[in-house]
């Protein structure tokens, strides 16, 4: 059961963070942008072996690591992974703003500017 519980989590938070990004609001945006890149980041974690009681450091006088270990790629691709998404959803945040400044809502539909009518 418990082996159960993570999958569908990872599930769950990828489907409601797509689902807030398909959605007008661009607020909703970032929130699915928050969600997804939380879901990409348990997905590596679980991917790299879940094993508790165990370091990645081989001890003073041993010679290889003891067993159960968790992979250390998978930790140094997830401190990758927060320092991009931090970016990522820096960069989308003041956009979003400098959008909302522009045309005053943050309605995606309403983001088309409407054609200046020609003076006859």
């Amino acid at each position: 059961m418990s082996d159960l519980v993570i999958p569908l989590m990872i599930g769950f938070l990828f489907a409601v963070g797509l689902y807030l990004m398909l959605r007008q609001s661009l607020i909703k945006l970032i929130f699915g942008l928050v969600l997804v890149g939380n879901a990409t980041n348990l997905l590596v974690f679980t991917a790299s072996r879940l094993v508790s009681g165990g370091t990645p450091i081989v001890r003073k006088g041993d010679k290889v690591l003891q067993t159960p270990f968790p992979d250390p790629l998978g930790q140094a691709l997830i401190l990758t992974a927060i320092v991009i998404s931090f970016g990522t959803l820096a960069f989308v945040m003041v956009l979003i703003k400098r959008a909302y400044d522009y045309f005053g809502t943050d309605d995606v539909c309403a983001l088309i500017e409407p054609e200046e009518e020609e003076i006859a």
